[in-house]
């Protein structure tokens, strides 16, 4: 298949495909015409490529995927190359939603505080605070 029609197929664009090219990612054979010439292993390749990407893998880091995939294995992720970008992601989210509980908190904690002092809001009790303030440069 030319490479419009593995764009297509894939999900994607001819130039994100020459950027995977250009990374080593994807290799294009040539037909006798010059196109690029691709096939379903490609195929197969991009959509591994896509779907870690879209997990929030960045491209260096779909490279193992890829390499498992080359290599024979059915499945890109069946190598211990891969299987340790997997453990290292997991990490990283482990850690990202450790920072998000604790945002979370601190916003809860904002929340009852803000909540507190607007029922306390008796005649003549102190103005509402507000510590954002929008003044006007021009």
């Amino acid at each position: 298949m030319r490479i419009g029609d593995l764009a297509e197929r894939a999900g994607t664009t001819t130039r994100t495909l020459r950027y995977y090219e250009s990374r080593g990612l994807l290799h294009a054979r040539r037909a006798e015409n010059g196109y690029r010439a691709y096939d379903e292993s490609d195929l197969r390749l991009v959509r591994q490529i896509r779907t870690l990407q879209d997990f929030g893998f960045d491209l260096e880091e779909t490279r193992p995927f890829v390499d498992c995939l080359r290599a024979g294995h059915p499945a890109g992720d069946a190598c211990p190359a891969s299987m340790a970008v997997y453990r290292r992601k997991i990490g990283e989210l482990d850690s990202l939603i450790d920072q998000l509980r604790s945002v979370r908190t601190e916003v809860g904690a904002q929340l009852a505080r803000a909540e507190l002092e607007a029922s306390a809001d008796l005649p003549g009790g102190p103005a509402p605070r507000c510590e954002l303030s929008w003044e006007d440069d021009g």
